[in-house]
C-alpha cells in the first residue's frame, strides 16, 4: 500500500498492509531537504496547508503594527474604537500576551465590525496534493468556531466571560460558526477534500463538559457533515485530558482524531480507547513528540512504539504518531523511521 492507502484503509474499517506510521508535519525539518524527504518517503505523515484569509473576522478589518523590541503590538479599528494586542517572539516559538479583548464590551466591539467573507485559496491546496501523491494524507487547517472568541480573548478572559456573559459567548460563536460553514463550502466547492479541524481543547481544557455540549458539540457535528457532503475527510485535534470524551469525540462522525496522548502527559490508554471507539474514528498518537521521539534513544522509542502495536495490535482504526507539536528535529524523525520497521516487523 501506499502511506494514503494505508492511512485510508485503517480509517475507513479495513485492516491495512501495517499499522501506519505517522508523524503529524514536518516539525523543525527543512520541507525540502533531504530528511523531510526520507521522512515523506518512508513514513505515513499527516501534511497540512493553510487556505488563507482570516475566517472569523473577514477581509474587511483596519489594522495598523508596529514592532518593539520582539514584540509586534496591533491595533485594531472598531465603530466604537481601537483594540490593542501584543504578540511576542522567540527564537523557539510565538505568543499572543495581550488580547485585544479584555471584556465583554470589547467583544461587542470586535463583533460590530464590518464583515467582509474571506475567500479560501484552495490553489496551494491543489498544487501541494498533487506534489505530495500517495506519499502523505494532505489536510487543510481550520479553527472551529469557538477558535473565535478564544483567539480574541485570554484563557481567563474566556472562562470568566463564560461565567458572566454566557450567551454573549454563545453568540460569537454562532457567529463564527455561520461565516465557517460558507468558508468550508467554499473550499469544498474548490476541490479540498480533507481538512484538520482544531479548536475543541478550549472547551475541554478550559471550560469543561458542559462548556463543550455547549459551544463545541452542535457546531462541529454541522461542521463535520458540511465536510462529508462534499465527500471530504474530517480530522480532528484535541489535546489534553480526553479520555471522558472520547465517545463525545466519536458522535461528532469525525474520520480520525490526535494526539491521544498517555500516561505521564495525558491520560488516554490506546488499547482501551481503541475498544472504545476504534471502529468509528480512527485513533493517531500514542507517542509524545518532545518528551518520547525527541528525547529518547533510539532502542528506547522502538520499545514503546512496540507496546502500544502490542496493546492495539495489527487493526483497522490506529495510527501509531506523535503528538502534533510540531518542534521535533531530525532525532525525532530517525525514530519515527525506526517506528516504521516496528511495525513491519510486528505486522508481519
Amino acid at each position: 500500500m501506499t502511506s494514503r492507502q494505508r492511512m485510508l484503509a485503517a480509517c475507513r474499517g479495513e485492516r491495512p498492509d501495517r499499522v501506519p506510521v505517522s508523524p503529524f508535519g514536518l516539525g523543525h525539518l527543512d520541507p525540502k531537504g533531504p530528511v523531510a524527504a526520507e521522512l515523506i518517503r518512508r513514513t505515513d505523515p499527516f501534511l497540512t496547508v493553510g487556505l488563507g484569509g482570516n475566517v472569523f473576522a473577514g477581509s474587511a478589518v483596519e489594522a495598523t503594527s508596529r514592532q518593539e523590541g520582539d514584540e509586534t503590538i496591533t491595533y485594531i479599528q472598531t465603530p466604537t474604537g481601537h483594540l490593542l494586542q501584543r504578540y511576542r517572539r522567540t527564537d523557539i516559538t510565538g505568543a499572543t500576551v495581550e488580547f485585544p479583548c479584555k471584556n465583554a464590551d470589547d467583544v461587542e466591539s470586535y463583533l460590530s465590525i464590518p464583515f467582509v467573507a474571506a475567500e479560501p485559496r484552495a490553489e496551494a491546496f491543489l498544487e501541494q496534493r498533487t506534489r505530495i501523491g500517495d506519499d502523505a494524507l494532505l489536510l487543510a487547517g481550520i479553527g472551529d468556531a469557538i477558535c473565535f472568541p478564544a483567539t480574541i480573548l485570554s484563557p481567563e478572559d474566556l472562562c470568566l466571560l463564560w461565567m458572566d456573559d454566557p450567551d454573549l459567548l454563545r453568540a460569537c460563536v454562532e457567529i463564527a460558526h455561520d461565516r465557517l460553514l460558507d468558508y468550508v463550502e467554499a473550499a469544498c466547492r474548490a476541490g479540498v477534500d480533507a481538512f484538520r479541524i482544531v479548536g475543541g481543547e478550549y472547551a475541554t481544557e478550559q471550560l469543561g463538559p458542559a462548556g463543550f455540549a455547549a459551544l463545541v458539540q452542535p457546531w462541529d457535528r454541522e461542521l463535520v457533515d458540511v465536510m462529508h457532503k462534499h465527500g471530504a475527510l474530517a480530522y480532528y485535534h484535541n489535546h489534553g485530558y480526553v479520555d471522558t470524551y472520547l465517545e463525545t469525540f466519536a458522535d461528532l462522525d469525525i474520520d480520525f482524531l490526535d494526539p491521544l496522548e498517555v500516561p505521564p502527559y495525558g491520560n488516554v490508554d490506546l488499547a482501551t480507547a481503541h475498544r472504545r471507539i476504534g471502529d468509528r474514528v480512527c485513533l493517531v498518537g500514542g507517542l509524545d513528540d518532545m518528551e518520547v521521539l525527541e528525547t529518547r534513544d533510539e532502542a528506547t522509542v522502538r520499545q514503546m512504539g512496540r507496546a502500544h502495536l502490542d496493546a492495539v495490535g495489527h487493526v483497522s482504526g490506529f495510527c501509531l504518531g506523535g503528538t502534533a507539536s510540531g518542534t521535533y528535529t531530525e532525532v525525532g524523525a530517525r525514530n519515527f523511521m525506526a517506528l516504521v520497521e516496528e511495525s513491519q516487523r510486528f505486522c508481519s
